[in-house]
């Protein structure tokens, strides 16, 4: 259990507000398996819920899929809809929405190793691929290929990248 409350704090390194809301959010998705650890942790999630999202201004919800490594920087009005997929080492920033279109439950997978700039909103039933950049303010409503740079509203991409072979 250790092990996994702990899984993003190397990626966190320098940030102690992203080793803060990371560490409770792996203690509260803890919750999310079921069994006795989600009655014994239901006061937690009640904490949680008022402490993250009310007094913090971020909404990461307990039952979020999130690989390791995740990053978040600032976190302030960074909202995140509980059926998005969130591969490993992703990077989020304040002001940034990631959630449904409003006519489906569907949300999006983002794949892993992907930075998402500020003020960012990636809204809809698309996939990001890995080692994607999505820069500061774009509107993602289209999937984005791996190794791309997309920016702007709508985003669009600006480059591709060649996966470096080790």
């Amino acid at each position: 259990m250790i092990t996994y409350i702990f899984q993003d704090w190397k990626s966190n390194q320098q940030n102690s507000r992203g080793r803060f809301l990371m560490v409770l959010f792996r203690i509260a998705s803890y919750y999310s398996r079921g069994g006795i650890v989600s009655l014994l942790l239901f006061p937690y999630i009640i904490f949680y819920k008022i402490l993250v999202n009310f007094i913090l201004g971020t909404e990461i919800p307990h039952d979020l899929k999130a690989g390791k490594g995740l990053r978040v920087f600032h976190g302030q009005a960074l909202v995140v809809h509980s059926n998005t997929v969130l591969g490993s080492d992703c990077t989020l920033r304040q002001s940034t929405t990631i959630g449904n279109n409003g006519s489906s439950d569907s949300c999006p997978v983002i794949g892993n190793h992907v930075d998402i700039g500020a003020n960012v909103c990636i809204i809809g039933d698309i996939r990001i691929g890995d080692h994607v950049k999505i820069g500061a303010g774009s509107v993602v409503v289209k999937s984005i290929p791996s190794y791309s740079v997309a920016v702007g509203n709508p985003a669009r991409i600006i480059r591709q990248t060649e996966p470096q072979l080790a």
